[in-house]
């Protein structure tokens, strides 16, 4: 009888508004056009993950599937990570990086305020030498190059792009470059450096299904709120806060279990690799030679400076390196999870680097205006 109600709404529904039956079809087709390109996507991400596995690669679950499907992409093969898929990542990693939340990190943070400002120089020397070397080396205009060599903050970089009316495709390719060759490079950089991960989760088991699902609930909703206030990576930030607070005050102890957070880096990096979709092959061998060049310069840079922090706060410098790097706050994060090197001290770092690019960028922007 209730299949017989349901059917029978289900019609007058369709008589009655078929602008209303017209996109719930279109939303399924686009929700079933999504997924044929995501399974795919996945399974090369997987197939990369286990090759690196095999050849000893650094953070193999994170760096395998981002060569493998940034290989896939530029080949031809139409790679996709659904939005709900990528929001899903950023909330497992954010939970993760909040579980390691404890009393030692925060007496460590007595003495971050001296690793923020020197990121921070790092930072501007990074865009003032990059930004020489793509006008001198490359020919891009003064603009084009301010904003190839901005470390970070890539949709707001794009967004910013396009109202100077700077070349927006030579951005993007450039800035793609930039955030795979980080990904690839800084384990490879921190594995050469010979130091173990120090930070490692706590041994308290993995979370409780209620526990585990309360977070990501709480998560979510945070995360929206940051996305109405236009907080850069809100999901990822909001999942960090509220993952601490709970280990904190032993609401929700534990950690996010295994099989999951291997998801979430083979998600991640999959997603990397989607991004050379769409670009021109005419110009890819151009951008990945800007972005060579750009990421050597930011690493050196970062190097440095996580050399004469590491001094000063007393933490592995591969652990400050990981905080330096000019990557995204997902990825280094991701990063410094797999590895173990102070996943708290880590995002904080590039959280503050957003938001001290929020204010330089615009600052750069009207300083090469003005030139």
């Amino acid at each position: 009888m209730k299949a017989v109600d349901l059917a029978h709404i289900g019609a007058m529904l369709h008589r009655s508004d078929p602008l209303w039956h017209g996109f719930l079809a279109g939303m399924m087709m686009r929700i079933d056009t999504e997924w044929k390109e995501a399974l795919p996507t996945l399974l090369i991400g997987c197939a990369g993950a286990a090759l690196f596995w095999l050849i000893g690669f650094p953070a193999a679950v994170l760096t395998g599937p981002a060569a493998a499907v940034s290989l896939a992409t530029i080949l031809g093969i139409r790679t996709a990570i659904p939005a709900s898929l990528r929001d899903g990542v950023f909330l497992t990693i954010g939970i993760a990086i909040g579980s390691t939340v404890t009393p030692e990190v925060v007496e460590t943070a007595l003495a971050w305020p001296v690793s923020l400002f020197m990121l921070m120089v790092t930072l501007v020397l990074t865009v003032l030498v990059a930004q020489k070397l793509l006008m001198r080396g490359f020919g891009y205009d003064r603009m084009t190059a301010a904003l190839c060599a901005t470390p970070g903050h890539l949709s707001y970089v794009l967004s910013m792009s396009t109202a100077v009316a700077a070349d927006v495709r030579s951005v993007a390719l450039v800035q793609t470059v930039r955030v795979l060759l980080l990904t690839l490079l800084v384990p490879v950089l921190i594995s050469l450096w010979g130091v173990t991960g120090t930070a490692q989760l706590a041994d308290t088991g993995a979370m409780s299904p209620v526990a585990l699902a309360l977070t990501f609930l709480v998560a979510v909703g945070v995360g929206l709120l940051l996305k109405r206030l236009s907080v850069p990576a809100p999901l990822l930030i909001a999942a960090m806060a509220v993952s601490a607070l709970g280990q904190g005050a032993n609401y929700t102890p534990g950690t996010v279990p295994a099989w999951l957070t291997v998801i979430a880096f083979i998600g991640m990096g999959s997603l990397i690799g989607t991004r050379f979709r769409g670009f021109d092959r005419k110009h890819l061998a151009s951008a990945l030679a800007a972005g060579i060049v750009i990421t050597l310069v930011a690493c050196a840079f970062a190097a440095m400076g996580a050399v004469l922090a590491s001094r000063v706060i007393g933490l592995p410098p591969a652990a400050v390196l990981l905080a330096f790097a000019p990557g995204g706050v997902e990825i280094m994060a991701a990063l410094a999870v797999e590895t173990g090197l102070e996943p708290a001290f880590v995002a904080a770092h590039h959280v503050f680097r957003l938001m001290v690019l929020g204010i330089f960028i615009p600052v750069l922007i009207s300083r090469n205006k003005t030139a």
